[in-house]
């Protein structure tokens, strides 16, 4: 096949907008899979995917389609659409020459739909604008097709429309993408071969299997080929497509889509942005994507510190299936051995840690999320604070600085005048305002990283009856008014607990906390306090009473006859026994506890 008649192309939106459902039925018409293994979400492959109904890892399908007589190779990535998995899409087209802008014709442009945009016009994509779900009776067609045209700058009839659910318009969609996606461009200079790696996976028998965008040239099975950046060297063991699963061939060229298997099984190898080249005619690297930098930390620690050993290895093997994540070691004295993970966002993390559970069977305490600070000593020394429980708050401190985000809120304007209070109760600092069609208006602020993790998103979505949409970026770190929360329990601070909150918000939070951990914590045999201490003193406190458990009592007998003496004697020395147990017994506070702490409400 020649590359001109190659098309590369992904689908970018907003989640829920149709991505999936729209994958299924170009699959579905081009043939690519028997109708008998035909099923909804088909490249939605993980259990937690098809699940929750959303796509977590970008996956290629190579299709075949016939255009006037003409064969036409059609390689889609298809890629997540929540802010949490951005990484994944931006890595996504840059193995593409084109994309598909997916709105939903029910919901219109959304938030996140337009931070795609800009990646795809950025990297010089050619965009063709295409409204999902016509078919629903709450469709408005007309008025999301001139929201689209003001977006882009284009006629609004040169918007197509499609539904995933039903095929209408699929054909003619694929059509303008073979007419309006160019075609990979060719190199004219003799080249040994050179192929970006945009994902890859890790398998026990294989090694690291890469996913390749081929640039130059062409890769056979048993080739001598090389990482430029890692300098790694291996021999080529497969090459093949993805149909949507792997299927082997002899060769993968220029412009096309596919995999290599390495065989190397030494994790750290392979990375996002390397390039694979021949050893014997090496090549430069092709400029690579920025690595992801993780905005929410969480420690994890094993419930039984047995199982450390294979903690390392879970994480050691969702690093190579997922490059945005990042861990390394550390340990607590409580807590024991474990690791500071690195996410994207709340979503990243309860994911991973789910995998954790359900891939590896791995039982897991997961400390409360937090961010980075930077914190300035009065010697005048910068360090840089990852976990809650090593904030210093014995007052050595004379500057915290923390991370803010730039964010954009599109929702509909009647419900601008609640956005105001709630966007100030969460420190926001309030710029453009504009009307963007269909009574929605978008608002740009800027807000403290350590806000939007404070439950930005659900009740973002409870106060807009769930139309706001919001998109983020990193922005610069400021100085920050914070300070340390400690929760202890039965006098002993637990570090899987601590937080660091706004000084303003220290009485509200430590309340909330203690309250919230009275709730769910299980009561033992004697009675025990839960407290909240910061600033150097105790902002709240609540009781957990004991178990009533009467030594007098055995079943339904009363013990000890009928002498008063002896019951005295026996309650006595239940009362001594409690008090002993009281002093040295140790609190057993479950798995169950720590995950309902760390979300923001109870679910």
């Amino acid at each position: 096949m020649k590359s001109n008649n190659i098309r590369n192309f992904s689908i970018i939106a907003h989640i829920d907008h149709g991505k999936s459902t729209l994958a299924d039925r170009m699959i579905e018409i081009t043939n690519t899979i028997e109708k008998r293994k035909m099923k909804d979400q088909v490249l939605d492959s993980m259990e937690l995917e098809r699940e929750r109904g959303i796509t977590i890892k970008m996956q290629p399908v190579r299709m075949g389609y016939e255009v006037d007589g003409n064969d036409y190779i059609l390689n889609l990535i298809d890629t997540p659409g929540h802010i949490d998995f951005s990484y994944e899409v931006s890595r996504a087209l840059k193995a593409v020459e084109g994309s598909i802008l997916l709105v939903d014709a029910t919901q219109g442009v959304q938030a996140q739909t337009l931070t795609t945009l800009q990646m795809a016009r950025d990297l010089g994509l050619v965009i063709i604008p295409v409204l999902s779900k016509v078919d629903s009776p709450l469709a408005r067609v007309d008025e999301i097709k001139m929201e689209v045209a003001i977006l882009l700058n284009i006629d609004p009839d040169t918007v197509m429309i499609v539904s995933g659910k039903t095929g209408y318009g699929v054909s003619e969609l694929l059509n303008e993408i073979v007419k309006k996606i160019p075609p990979p461009k060719m190199n004219t200079i003799d080249s040994s071969g050179r192929a970006l790696v945009f994902d890859f996976k890790y398998d026990n028998h294989r090694g690291v299997i890469v996913y390749v965008r081929v640039v130059e040239g062409e890769f056979k099975k048993g080739e001598s080929l090389m990482f430029a950046v890692s300098l790694e060297k291996f021999i080529c063991l497969e090459v093949g497509i993805f149909s949507p699963w792997e299927e082997s061939k002899d060769s993968i060229k220029e412009g096309e889509i596919g995999y290599i298997i390495t065989g190397i099984k030494k994790p750290g190898i392979a990375s996002v942005g390397d390039t694979i080249t021949s050893t014997k005619r090496p090549m430069q690297a092709l400029s690579g994507y920025m690595n992801p930098r993780p905005v929410v930390w969480a420690s994890v620690y094993p419930e039984s510190q047995d199982d450390f050993p294979n903690l390392k290895l879970a994480l050691g093997r969702l690093k190579l299936s997922d490059s945005s994540f990042s861990y390394e070691e550390e340990s607590s004295g409580t807590l024991g051995r474990g690791f500071r993970c690195g996410f994207l966002g709340m979503l990243h993390l309860e994911i991973i840690t789910e995998r954790l559970n359900r891939e590896f069977n791995l039982e897991l305490i997961v400390t409360m999320p937090s961010i980075t600070y930077k914190v300035i000593t009065k010697n005048g020394k910068e360090e840089i604070i990852y976990s809650p429980h090593l904030f210093p708050d014995d007052g050595s401190i004379t500057k915290v600085y923390e991370p803010w985000v730039n964010v954009k809120i599109i929702a509909p304007s009647i419900y601008l005048s609640y956005l105001m209070p709630f966007l100030f109760d969460h420190e926001a600092i309030v710029g453009a305002t504009e009307n963007f069609g269909d009574n929605r208006s978008s608002v740009d602020l800027e807000m403290p990283l350590r806000e939007l993790m404070r439950n930005f998103f659900d009740d973002l979505k409870s106060l807009t009856s769930g139309y706001a949409s919001i998109s983020y970026e990193i922005g610069d770190y400021r100085e920050a008014d914070v300070v340390r929360m400690d929760i202890l329990v039965g006098g002993d601070p637990i570090p899987a607990f601590c937080r660091v909150i706004s000084r303003r918000r220290v009485e509200e939070e430590a309340k909330s906390q203690v309250e919230k951990l009275q709730k769910i914590i299980p009561r033992q045999q004697f009675a025990f306090k839960i407290q909240a201490k910061a600033l150097g003193r105790i902002i709240s406190s609540e009781s957990v009473s004991a178990f009533r458990k009467d030594v007098l009592m055995h079943g339904s007998k009363v013990v000890g006859g009928g002498d008063v003496s002896r019951k005295k004697k026996l309650l006595e020395k239940q009362k001594k026994g409690k008090k002993r147990m009281q002093s040295s017994a140790k609190i057993n506070i479950s798995h169950d506890v720590f995950l309902k702490m760390m979300r923001g409400k109870d679910k």
